[in-house]
């Protein structure tokens, strides 16, 4: 779809000495500055562009690629404050502006913040605002199945883990226990989809439930390798210590064990658990 704050794919139609105009539907033709345009760019060629405004309110197209489009979250860097707002650096020539009454708190230079992208009502100009919550919804969490693969934006912790953004729409959760990896403010990331509860919150994984299992029976088997065969923790054994040694949950430890167990892999024995003979 063709429209402003979007990345599009669109026809050359017209040279001239200061650039391209190109074919953008219902925004009639909008010009790619010729600072912005690959050499050997020519008429009726295709091109992707990203579409914003210009000083003048003006449809114009830029190769330069933005961090975020409209209707999506970003981690971004405070480069300026002026009289009107903040303005950050999305990845263009062209700051985007943070309206002081879309800021959570005041910004400062030098410092980055998560924002969300949307078209302002009055001029039609893209901004953005550290106001995260009025733009997820809740509404279509129905449409999510367990083990789906999903979009993550880390964006906060709590006491329970890790409160993401899931696909630039909806609040979910990584629940600390089973996040073994370092997650920091504002980082993308792939994630799964665990759980949808009754009260419409989302539970996240950032593994799918088997390929899960498979990285856990292996970090076990690589540690029984490693220590001669043995190792002195089983199902019965202090979820601190499991994390320990193997950086899993209890739980994700039992289940790993027990599939090693099935499978005559390990014998589980009251001191242990160990590596079955050849």
């Amino acid at each position: 779809m063709v429209g402003i704050g979007r990345t599009c794919v669109l026809d050359v139609v017209k040279q001239v000495a200061f650039g391209f105009y190109l074919d953008a539907e219902e925004l009639d033709t909008v010009l790619l500055p010729s600072k912005y345009a690959p050499d050997g760019l020519a008429v009726n060629d295709t091109i992707e562009v990203f579409l914003y405004l210009d000083s003048e309110d003006r449809p114009v197209a830029t190769t330069q690629k933005p961090k975020a489009c409209v209707g999506e979250f970003a981690y971004l860097q405070v480069v300026d404050n002026s009289s009107v707002g903040a303005f950050l650096d999305w990845g263009l020539d062209k700051d985007v502006l943070v309206p002081f009454a879309e800021q959570h708190r005041p910004m400062e230079v030098g410092k980055s913040y998560l924002v969300y992208l949307y078209i302002d009502r009055v001029d039609g100009r893209i901004v953005a605002s550290s106001k995260i919550d009025r733009f997820l919804n809740d509404d279509s969490y129905h449409a999510y199945k367990p083990q789906q693969a999903v979009d993550l934006i880390i964006a906060n912790s709590t006491e329970l883990g890790y409160k993401a953004i899931v696909d630039h729409s909806h609040w979910g959760v990584l629940y600390k226990n089973e996040v073994y990896q370092r997650l920091s403010f504002g980082q993308s990331i792939k994630g799964f989809i665990k759980y949808i509860r009754p009260d419409r919150k989302i539970d996240l994984s950032l593994q799918r439930g088997r390929e899960a299992r498979d990285k856990n029976t292996q970090i076990i088997l690589n540690y029984l390798q490693e220590q001669s065969g043995f190792a002195a923790v089983h199902d019965k054994s202090e979820p601190q210590l499991i994390a320990e040694l193997f950086g899993m949950s209890k739980g994700s430890f039992k289940k790993a064990i027990g599939a090693l167990y099935k499978q005559r892999i390990i014998r589980i024995e009251k001191n242990g658990i160990y590596l079955m003979d050849k």
